[in-house]
Protein backbone atom coordinates (compact mmCIF):
# COMPACT_ATOMS: atom_id res chain seq x y z
CA UNK A 1 0.00 0.00 0.00
CA UNK A 2 1.04 3.59 -0.62
CA UNK A 3 -0.19 6.90 0.80
CA UNK A 4 -2.53 7.13 -2.23
CA UNK A 5 -4.02 3.64 -1.99
CA UNK A 6 -4.37 4.03 1.78
CA UNK A 7 -6.30 7.25 1.11
CA UNK A 8 -8.47 5.59 -1.54
CA UNK A 9 -9.36 2.77 0.81
CA UNK A 10 -10.17 5.18 3.64
CA UNK A 11 -12.43 7.18 1.29
CA UNK A 12 -14.13 3.99 0.12
CA UNK A 13 -14.75 2.88 3.69
CA UNK A 14 -15.93 6.35 4.73
CA UNK A 15 -13.23 6.68 7.39
CA UNK A 16 -11.64 9.73 5.70
CA UNK A 17 -13.26 13.01 4.79
CA UNK A 18 -13.21 14.14 1.20
CA UNK A 19 -11.48 17.46 0.47
CA UNK A 20 -13.63 20.60 0.88
CA UNK A 21 -13.93 21.11 -2.89
CA UNK A 22 -15.54 17.67 -3.21
CA UNK A 23 -18.17 18.64 -0.65
CA UNK A 24 -18.72 22.10 -2.14
CA UNK A 25 -19.20 20.77 -5.68
CA UNK A 26 -21.10 17.67 -4.49
CA UNK A 27 -18.82 15.39 -6.49
CA UNK A 28 -18.96 12.46 -4.07
CA UNK A 29 -16.08 10.00 -4.15
CA UNK A 30 -16.27 6.55 -5.79
CA UNK A 31 -17.82 3.14 -5.26
CA UNK A 32 -14.98 0.75 -6.03
CA UNK A 33 -11.33 0.75 -7.02
CA UNK A 34 -8.52 -1.60 -7.90
CA UNK A 35 -5.06 -1.24 -9.37
CA UNK A 36 -5.45 0.88 -12.49
CA UNK A 37 -9.18 1.69 -12.22
CA UNK A 38 -12.03 3.28 -10.27
CA UNK A 39 -15.79 3.17 -10.68
CA UNK A 40 -18.49 5.47 -9.39
CA UNK A 41 -22.19 6.17 -9.71
CA UNK A 42 -23.18 9.81 -9.42
CA UNK A 43 -26.60 11.38 -9.27
CA UNK A 44 -27.04 15.08 -10.10
CA UNK A 45 -28.96 17.32 -7.73
CA UNK A 46 -31.51 19.58 -9.46
CA UNK A 47 -29.62 22.73 -8.44
CA UNK A 48 -26.56 21.53 -10.40
CA UNK A 49 -28.38 21.43 -13.74
CA UNK A 50 -28.94 24.02 -16.44
CA UNK A 51 -32.39 25.63 -16.65
CA UNK A 52 -33.53 23.04 -19.19
CA UNK A 53 -32.49 20.10 -16.98
CA UNK A 54 -29.29 19.30 -18.88
CA UNK A 55 -25.84 18.86 -17.36
CA UNK A 56 -23.46 21.81 -17.39
CA UNK A 57 -20.37 20.75 -19.37
CA UNK A 58 -17.96 22.27 -16.86
CA UNK A 59 -19.47 20.11 -14.16
CA UNK A 60 -18.92 16.99 -16.28
CA UNK A 61 -15.31 18.14 -16.63
CA UNK A 62 -14.98 18.37 -12.85
CA UNK A 63 -16.41 14.85 -12.43
CA UNK A 64 -14.02 13.55 -15.11
CA UNK A 65 -10.98 15.28 -13.59
CA UNK A 66 -11.77 13.80 -10.20
CA UNK A 67 -12.31 10.26 -11.54
CA UNK A 68 -9.12 10.42 -13.61
CA UNK A 69 -7.17 11.60 -10.55
CA UNK A 70 -8.58 8.74 -8.46
CA UNK A 71 -7.46 6.30 -11.18
CA UNK A 72 -3.96 7.83 -11.12
CA UNK A 73 -3.89 7.42 -7.33
CA UNK A 74 -4.15 3.66 -7.78
CA UNK A 75 -0.70 3.50 -9.42
CA UNK A 76 1.27 6.57 -8.30
CA UNK A 77 4.54 5.54 -6.58
CA UNK A 78 4.69 5.74 -2.78
CA UNK A 79 7.29 8.54 -2.88
CA UNK A 80 5.44 10.66 -5.43
CA UNK A 81 2.34 12.73 -6.05
CA UNK A 82 0.91 14.00 -9.33
CA UNK A 83 -0.63 17.06 -10.95
CA UNK A 84 -3.01 17.20 -13.89
CA UNK A 85 -1.22 18.75 -16.86
CA UNK A 86 -3.81 18.04 -19.53
CA UNK A 87 -7.54 17.32 -19.41
CA UNK A 88 -9.69 16.64 -22.45
CA UNK A 89 -13.41 15.98 -22.53
CA UNK A 90 -15.47 15.01 -25.56
CA UNK A 91 -19.23 15.34 -25.33
CA UNK A 92 -21.09 12.56 -27.13
CA UNK A 93 -24.65 13.05 -25.83
CA UNK A 94 -26.43 15.59 -23.72
CA UNK A 95 -26.38 14.68 -20.05
CA UNK A 96 -29.65 15.13 -18.23
CA UNK A 97 -31.04 14.80 -14.70
CA UNK A 98 -30.23 11.10 -14.45
CA UNK A 99 -27.60 8.96 -12.73
CA UNK A 100 -24.19 8.71 -14.36
CA UNK A 101 -21.80 5.78 -14.26
CA UNK A 102 -18.14 6.78 -14.45
CA UNK A 103 -15.36 4.31 -15.18
CA UNK A 104 -11.79 5.64 -15.13
CA UNK A 105 -8.68 3.62 -15.88
CA UNK A 106 -4.94 4.04 -16.27
CA UNK A 107 -3.97 3.76 -19.93
CA UNK A 108 -0.21 4.10 -19.37
CA UNK A 109 2.16 4.92 -16.54
CA UNK A 110 5.85 5.83 -16.63
CA UNK A 111 8.17 7.31 -14.02
CA UNK A 112 7.12 10.81 -15.11
CA UNK A 113 3.59 10.58 -16.48
CA UNK A 114 0.33 8.76 -15.80
CA UNK A 115 -2.23 8.80 -18.61
CA UNK A 116 -5.84 7.98 -17.74
CA UNK A 117 -9.09 7.63 -19.66
CA UNK A 118 -12.71 7.70 -18.51
CA UNK A 119 -16.16 6.99 -19.86
CA UNK A 120 -19.20 8.74 -18.45
CA UNK A 121 -22.39 6.82 -19.24
CA UNK A 122 -26.06 6.97 -18.44
CA UNK A 123 -27.47 4.12 -16.35
CA UNK A 124 -28.75 2.50 -19.57
CA UNK A 125 -25.14 2.28 -20.81
CA UNK A 126 -25.32 5.08 -23.40
CA UNK A 127 -22.10 7.11 -23.57
CA UNK A 128 -22.44 10.77 -22.51
CA UNK A 129 -18.78 11.79 -22.67
CA UNK A 130 -15.22 10.52 -22.88
CA UNK A 131 -12.31 12.07 -21.01
CA UNK A 132 -8.56 11.72 -20.81
CA UNK A 133 -5.87 13.30 -18.69
CA UNK A 134 -2.14 13.28 -18.26
CA UNK A 135 -0.85 13.44 -14.71
CA UNK A 136 2.72 14.66 -14.18
CA UNK A 137 4.42 12.57 -11.47
CA UNK A 138 6.27 14.76 -8.96
CA UNK A 139 8.27 14.06 -5.82
CA UNK A 140 6.33 14.36 -2.58
CA UNK A 141 6.99 17.62 -0.74
CA UNK A 142 9.18 17.00 2.28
Amino acid sequence: MTWATDRLEALRLGTAAAPPVVETLRLGTFDAWGEGWIRKRWEPAPELLNGDGTMFGGYLAALADQALAFAAMTVVPADAAFRTTNLQLNFVRIGRAEPLLIDARVAAATRQMITCRADIRRADGELVSEASAQQLVVALAR
